[in-house]
């Protein structure tokens, strides 16, 4: 079966251009490459994106970023846009945000790694409105080019699944495809979710994004022919299984990213040689 990241002529073939994107808008350089041969820090970066909310996008980003930092590399996750938020102690916190934010070594003012805090816990162009609030790309952009100065490697979580608006005209893939990062796909393992997973597929390679590839994670643990699933979709979709993620008595970083392995993936760091 024809692997769908590639084209007929990957070297001259540019990615698709998306209407709805606005062509005045800073769209990043992919970070696909390691720079190891000149002594420069590793560099690895990713968008991790979910077939829907609630299926573990959060665990398995805050899982890549306990795997980066054991790995010894400054390490920062990035929540753009996050709905559901309280004051707490003067600050508003959203606990996905928080999650990121503690496995993390790189710490940075919550204004950077989540442009957009909103209180209530709704689609985010609706909690955006309540707030009298347009999210735009351009400051999540620019945070993002912050984060990564900071940093050696970038964990950006996106909200619900790949394409949630967040105002009339911009949505969480468009966001993606300004970001230009490899996507890396949480598929909530419940009924329903082998056309869920394929169809976001479809809509990642679509707008010239690389699949790095997906992690399986247990939604429902009562779901009937689990392994089935994960074996359909593994023959479906054109990227490797980088873990399967059980139903945790206790949803930590540390213990999910026991389930899940990055090694092969561009520019993640080797432990050749670590102590």
């Amino acid at each position: 079966m024809k692997n769908l990241n590639e084209t007929d002529d990957p070297i001259a073939a540019p990615p698709p251009v998306l209407p709805e994107v606005e062509l005045d808008e800073p769209t990043l350089e992919p970070e696909l490459e390691a720079r190891t041969n000149d002594g420069a820090p590793m560099r690895f970066t990713c968008f991790v994106t979910g077939t829907d909310t609630e299926i573990g996008k959060t665990l398995v980003s805050s899982a890549i970023l306990h795997k980066l930092v054991a790995s010894g590399v400054r390490a920062c996750g990035m929540k753009p846009v996050a709905a559901g938020a309280e004051l707490r102690d003067g600050e508003l916190h959203n606990d996905d945000a928080d999650m990121l934010f503690k496995a993390g070594n790189v710490h940075l003012p919550s204004s950077i790694t989540t442009p957009y805090m909103l209180r209530e816990p709704a689609a985010p162009h609706i909690a955006a409105a309540l707030e009298n609030v347009t999210i735009e790309s351009a400051p999540i952009i620019a945070a993002f080019a912050e984060i990564q100065a900071a940093s050696d490697a970038v964990v950006v979580e996106g909200v619900g699944g790949f394409r949630v608006p967040f105002n009339d005209n911009f949505d969480s893939a468009d966001l993606a495809a300004q970001l230009n990062l490899p996507v890396i796909l949480v598929v909530g393992m419940r009924l329903g979710c082998i056309s869920h997973a394929l169809l976001t597929v479809e809509a990642i390679v679509a707008r010239g994004l690389v699949l790095a590839g997906w992690v399986a994670n247990t939604a429902d643990p009562d779901m009937s022919f689990e392994q089935e699933n994960i074996e359909a979709l593994a023959q479906r979709i054109p990227a490797p299984l980088l873990g399967r993620v059980p139903r945790l008595q206790t949803p930590t970083a540390a213990a999910a990213a026991e389930f899940i392995d990055l090694a092969g993936l561009p520019g993640w760091p080797s432990t050749r040689g670590k102590s």
